[in-house]
């Protein structure tokens, strides 16, 4: 691997590691120090920093490298491009009756029906996410989007099953 693709990876699992660390082990401890807002302004902090890193040493890999086929044939696009628009209609869908909304309660949150896109999943922005790093990966399979889109996905998926987890120790069946 070359030393761009490594510092590709190293970004992506930087980004990747850094929300799945804050967001759990250290989520409590942090809040408990910083308060609620200082934890959230030092989460976007160290998140813009390793996204920033993830676009820098994207940049710095380039364009091209061994394709796994031709991405540029109608076929892979057509594909992406139906998965791409499910990945918005889930991400847009995501922000109308979203329990994780501020202002919604454990109670209120175990209370309510699911409805819209939470009937379908839980979490219909990362399944989103999940969907448009795995519509790139289609149209572009090489090895800098192979690393990005793979840790996008292994992010938004994780993301998921973590919070699940911690969901189901907080608040039970």
């Amino acid at each position: 691997m070359d030393s761009n693709l490594a510092s590709l990876a190293a970004a992506n699992a930087a980004f990747v590691g850094s929300h799945f660390v804050l967001s759990h082990p250290l989520r409590a401890g942090l809040v408990r120090a910083l308060g609620e807002k200082g934890f959230l302004g030092l989460y976007s902090l160290v998140s813009f920093a390793t996204l920033g890193w993830v676009a820098i040493a994207f940049r710095a890999v380039g364009p091209g490298g061994a394709m796994l086929w031709n991405g540029q044939a109608d076929a892979p696009w057509i594909v992406a491009s139906g998965l791409t628009i499910v990945a918005l209609a889930l991400v847009l869908a995501a922000n109308k009756g979203n329990p994780a909304l501020p202002g919604m309660s454990a109670e209120m949150a175990a209370q309510a029906r699911p409805e819209g896109a939470f009937a379908v999943t839980r979490h219909p922005m990362m399944w989103g996410f999940a969907l448009w790093a795995l519509a790139h990966g289609i149209v572009a399979p090489n090895a800098r989007t192979g690393i990005t889109a793979g840790a996008m996905a292994v992010r938004a998926l994780g993301g998921a099953r973590l919070q699940d987890a911690k969901k189901a120790r907080l608040m039970g069946p």
